[in-house]
Formats: structure tokens, sequence, C-alpha cells
């Protein structure tokens, strides 16, 4: 399956969800926000929403500073 991923295209399994994306890539959920397909996806849905091939999806990680 393609995703844009981050304005990159990327390869990726097929029956993914968004947890399981975060997973592959070795990043921590709480610390970031997902966006698919310009719609918010609540941490509470990451293990329920499921990408499919042209999605296209931003994670922004959260940076703590002073």
């Amino acid at each position: 399956m393609k995703l844009t991923l981050n304005g990159r295209e990327t390869e990726c399994s097929d029956k993914l969800t968004v947890a399981g994306l975060l997973e592959n890539l070795a990043i921590e959920p709480a610390r970031v926000a997902v966006e698919v397909n310009l719609n918010i996806v609540k941490k509470c849905d990451f293990e329920k929403q499921m990408l499919n091939d042209g999605d296209s999806v931003e994670i922004v990680n959260f940076v703590g500073g002073g």
C-alpha cells in the first residue's frame, strides 16, 4: 500500500492502523498528533483508524522547550 507520509510517498504493509504505522516507525503515540486525509485522529482512535492505499498522513511531534 502506498501512503503519503509527511509529504513523501512511502510503501507500507496492507491492513495497517494508525497505531501500527506509529509502531513500525518507532514513534511514541503519546508524543504525536496524527492527521489522515486532513482529519485529525484522536489518540483513542489510533487502534481503530485503518489506513488505505493513497491516504495522506501527517505526523507532528510535540516539542517542549523554554
